[in-house]
C-alpha cells in the first residue's frame, strides 16, 4: 500500500465532496465544466512553478509513496493534486456561498488586503535569497493587488474566512504530505530555500501558496460560471 499513499490522500480528500456535488440541493455537478476550466487556467502557472522548483531542488518527492508514473519530472499524483485539492476547496466555497450570507465580511477587504500585502512585501524584502519564501510572497502580493484594485473583487474577505475554515482540512492533508505520521515526508524541502517556520510539519509558505491558489481558483470559477449562465439563458 505504501506506493499508493499519495494517491489515497487525494482520493479521500476529494471523494466526499465529489459525491455530495450530485446532491439536488447543491447541484455542483452542473458546474463541473466551469470548475475544470478554472482548474486548468490556474493549474498551468502553478504546475510550471512546481516543475521549476523540483528541477532546481527547492523541493523534491519521496517516490516510495508514489505509483512511479512521472510527467515533466513530477509524479502523476502531483498533477492530480491540482485537480483534487481545488475541487474540494471550490466545492466548499460554493456550498458556503449558497447557504450562508457572508457579505458582512466585505467591510474587512481593505484590512485583509493591506495587511497581507505589507507583511508579504516585508517578508520578500528580508528574504530575497530564499526562493520558496520570496516567490510565494511576491505571487501573493500580485494576487491580492490585482484582485482588489483591478478586479474590485468584493469576496476576498469571504474567501479569506473560508480559507481559515479549510485549514482544518489543510493540516491533515499537508501534514501527511510533509511527514506527519509517516517514516519520512512525501514532499521534502530544501532548508536553504524557505523560512524554516513550520506548522507542525508544514512550512508556513505552503499555507500562503494555497491561499493564492484558492483566490485565483475562485476568480476564474466565477468567470466561467457566469459564462455558463449566459449561454444557458
Amino acid at each position: 500500500m505504501k506506493p499508493y499513499t499519495y494517491l489515497l490522500i487525494l482520493f479521500f480528500t476529494v471523494i466526499v465532496c465529489f459525491i455530495a456535488s450530485f446532491d439536488k440541493r447543491l447541484a455542483f455537478h452542473k458546474h463541473f465544466g466551469a470548475f475544470l476550466k478554472a482548474a486548468v487556467v490556474v493549474g498551468i502557472p502553478f504546475i510550471l512553478w512546481d516543475v521549476w522548483f523540483t528541477k532546481h531542488g527547492v523541493w523534491w518527492f519521496n517516490f516510495d509513496y508514489t505509483v512511479g508514473i512521472m510527467i515533466a519530472g513530477l509524479p502523476i499524483e502531483e498533477w492530480l493534486f491540482f485537480i483534487c485539492i481545488p475541487f474540494s476547496c471550490l466545492f466548499t466555497y460554493f456550498c458556503c456561498d449558497k447557504f450562508f450570507n457572508l457579505t458582512w465580511t466585505d467591510g474587512f477587504n481593505n484590512i485583509i488586503v493591506f495587511a497581507s500585502v505589507i507583511v508579504c512585501c516585508l517578508v520578500a524584502l528580508l528574504n530575497p535569497d530564499k526562493v520558496y519564501t520570496f516567490v510565494t510572497a511576491i505571487v501573493t502580493v500580485f494576487t491580492l493587488v490585482y484582485l482588489h484594485f483591478f478586479v474590485r473583487a468584493s469576496w476576498i474577505s469571504q474567501a479569506s474566512l473560508l480559507f481559515f475554515v479549510l485549514m482544518f482540512g489543510f493540516f491533515p492533508v499537508n501534514g501527511i504530505l510533509t511527514g506527519t505520521g509517516l517514516d519520512s515526508p512525501i514532499v521534502n524541502y530544501n532548508p536553504n530555500e524557505f523560512l524554516g517556520i513550520r506548522m507542525l510539519t508544514i512550512p508556513i509558505e505552503d499555507a500562503v501558496y494555497g491561499y493564492s491558489q484558492f483566490l485565483w481558483g475562485i476568480y476564474f470559477f466565477k468567470i466561467f460560471q457566469k459564462k455558463e449562465s449566459l449561454i444557458c439563458d
